[in-house]
């Protein structure tokens, strides 16, 4: 992978934040479309609840960290309306990434007993002060949100390998890891 000049990649830490969020996002993605279907994923649930809080906290910092570093320009070129797309794309996927665990958030928050939603076993999140309405709410947006999220994964995926195997321009390699020779 030939390297690029500076300004031309993500920063380290961009880089960092989008392959974290990235598999943490697609294990969700995983767990939450699949555990009525699987029974392993079902026991899986209490790692997907954080690894969404987890998520949560990660995209504040990405959206955060994105807002005071500009990124790259794609390359000269490039459509404009494809320029659009690809904007409009990255800021949905930005959203979802904040309102996915919100949903879910909101979802287990709801009135009655139940296991208090866990960091990993290390501590307690509090629940949500919501009532039962707004925790339906949180039920039915999070699983429509997360079939949304699940093409918009795919949609980012096939754009990137586009850039990468058919137009053979830098758009992938900018947020590849650094590799050391």
């Amino acid at each position: 992978m030939a390297s690029l000049p500076r300004g031309e990649r993500y920063s380290s830490i961009a880089i960092l934040f989008h392959w974290t969020i990235a598999l943490l996002v697609i294990v969700n993605l995983v767990i939450g479309i699949g555990h009525d279907a699987i029974p392993f994923l079902r026991s899986l649930m209490g790692a997907h609840k954080a690894i969404g809080i987890t998520v949560l906290v990660l995209t504040a910092g990405r959206v955060a960290w994105r807002l005071a570093h500009r990124p790259p320009l794609l390359p000269a070129g490039t459509p404009g309306w494809e320029k659009g797309v690809a904007h409009a794309t990255h800021w949905t996927l930005y959203l979802l990434m904040i309102a996915m665990p919100l949903t879910g958030w909101l979802m287990v928050s709801g009135p009655g007993p139940g296991r208090p939603l866990q960091w990993f076993g290390l501590f307690d999140i509090p629940k949500l002060p919501v009532g039962e309405g707004l925790s339906g709410f949180g039920h039915d947006a999070h699983g429509l949100l997360g079939w949304l999220m699940a093409a918009l994964v795919v949609l980012h995926i096939a754009a990137a390998l586009r850039h990468h195997l058919l137009l053979r321009d830098t758009v992938l390699v900018r947020m590849a890891p650094a590799l050391r020779r």
